[in-house]
This record gives structure tokens, C-alpha cells and sequence, in this order.
């Protein structure tokens, strides 16, 4: 029996994940911030029959201190973890700092994504054929870091800071294989394209109406899931890979630099300690 984490998983592709893997008969911890959503999740496996393998932990990911709390949460209640999926995102037409003094996007697209990625490594390791599956955007060719600037305090739009938070990802998975170059964990960036979910957001009008006409044109969720199932099914040989809609990519260019993963990691760890202290 595997054990699955998924972050983000009370809604359209990692609910669809977490759900397809109580289904085989795994274990699966899903964590979100909303309660309903998560209790509707466990109703949603009892139902099914797999109450006693379905387990849901509260957790604002978008706050350093509550991702860690989950941390220590999975590793006090669980020997190992086979795979882990990142998927929490919302999208913010109106910039929002939270109460660590983060943007809301690079806390919660990218740094809960790196707490939990060095965090659980540990338990990562202790599976036999461990993967972490990060659902964001490589293959993407705009998007840009602000490097003085990456709470995006000037001239802020909603775009610029999902589209950051995507480069920031790319740079997560290779800073992770540098960071653990013995580690028998895989690391894949997987981009699934344009998924029917609910776009969870808060979006101004001209935003609202582009969305709708995404989610009109966007592949369903059961379709939308089978690149990141194939890769926890298969995990790859590579410590690192990536991929966009099932396609593998090339890890070359500045998407993937190895000067710019060690510099992100730098600053990460500076950010992550300050919050700490």
C-alpha cells in the first residue's frame, strides 16, 4: 500500500488524485485550509469505502508556520511516503500580504512547495521508489523573476506574480536535486496544460470573464490527472525531469539554471529562517 500526500487536494486535480488513489486502495493525506472541503473529501472516501485510509490535516499554506505544523504532522503519524503532490494555488487579481509579510502567491505556490518538498525528504527517502510530482508550469516561455522584488511590491498584477511563481518552481525542482544529490527521491515539474478545475481565485471582472472562457476550453480534470498518476505510477529515472502535458522537456536554459537554483535557495532559506526567529 502506497501512501500519497497531496497539498491543495480538496479540489479538481488533487482531489481527482487523491481520490484515484483511495480507490486502489492506498493511503492518502490531503492538506487545505478549508475544513468543509476537507470533510466532504473524507465523506467522499467513507462513502467508498476507504474512511480508515483517508486522513485530511487543516493547514493555510500560504503561512510558513501552519505548511511546517503539517510537516511535523505527517512525520509523527507516518513511516514513509511514496509520493507527493503539490498542487495548492489561488490566484489574486488584488495583491494580498499575509500575516508573515509574504505576497500571497510566492507563499503559497512556491514556499509551501519548498517547505514540504525539503521538509518530507526525509520520509520521501524511506519509500522505495519515492516522487514528488510539483503541478505547475514549465514549458511556459514568459514570466519573469524579480530578484530585488520577488513580493511583487511594484506595479503588482495577478499574472506577473502566478507566472513568477511558476519560474520560482522550475528552480525549486533543480535546487532540490542539488540539495539532496544522494537522495533516491524523483523530482518531476509537470505542467498538465489547461485543466476544467475551479480556478480557485479571486479575479477582477476582466479576469473573471477570461477564466470562464478557459474553463470552457479546458480538458476535464479525469483527462488533466493522467500525466501526474503516470508519474507517481512510474516515477522517473532521473533525480529531476519536467514535463508539459505528458511531454518530456529539456532542462536547459534559464528555466532550469543551476547558478539561479542556488541563488533562490540562498534567499530562500534566509526568507524561511527570518520566519522562524
Amino acid at each position: 500500500m502506497k501512501t500519497i500526500v497531496v497539498s491543495g487536494g480538496t479540489d479538481g486535480i488533487g482531489k481527482a488524485v487523491a481520490l484515484t488513489y483511495l480507490g486502489r486502495g492506498d493511503e492518502v493525506v490531503v492538506l487545505g485550509r478549508n475544513t468543509d472541503k476537507g470533510d466532504a473529501l473524507l465523506a467522499e472516501a467513507a462513502r467508498r469505502g476507504a474512511a480508515d485510509r483517508a486522513h485530511f490535516i487543516t493547514a493555510d499554506l500560504s503561512l510558513v508556520g501552519e505548511t511546517r505544523k503539517a510537516a511535523d504532522d505527517i512525520r509523527a503519524r507516518f513511516a514513509k511516503i511514496d509520493g507527493l503532490v503539490l498542487c495548492a494555488q489561488h490566484f489574486r487579481s488584488t495583491r494580498l500580504v499575509t500575516a508573515e509579510g509574504f505576497e500571497n502567491t510566492f507563499a503559497l505556490y512556491y514556499l509551501s512547495r519548498f517547505v514540504l518538498s525539503h521538509e518530507l525528504e526525509g520520509l520521501l527517502s524511506a519509500a522505495s521508489a519515492p516522487v514528488v510530482v510539483n503541478v505547475c508550469g514549465p514549458g511556459i516561455d514568459f514570466g519573469e523573476i524579480r530578484w530585488d522584488d520577488l513580493g511583487r511590491e511594484r506595479d503588482y498584477t495577478g499574472i506577473d506574480a502566478l507566472m513568477q511563481g511558476s519560474r520560482l518552481n522550475d528552480l525549486l525542482g533543480v535546487g532540490f536535486a542539488q540539495q539532496h544529490p544522494e537522495s533516491r527521491v524523483r523530482y518531476a515539474l509537470l505542467n498538465p496544460g489547461s485543466v476544467r478545475t475551479s480556478f480557485s481565485g479571486e479575479y477582477d471582472p476582466v479576469m473573471a470573464e477570461q477564466i470562464e472562457a478557459a474553463r470552457e476550453n479546458a480538458k476535464p480534470v479525469e483527462e488533466g490527472i493522467r500525466p501526474v498518476l503516470a508519474t507517481l505510477d512510474t516515477p522517473p529515472s532521473a533525480p529531476l525531469s519536467a514535463s508539459k502535458m505528458g511531454e518530456p522537456l529539456e532542462l536547459a536554459g534559464s528555466a532550469f539554471d543551476p547558478d539561479a537554483a542556488r541563488r533562490l535557495y540562498g534567499l530562500t532559506a534566509v526568507l524561511l529562517a527570518d520566519t522562524a526567529s
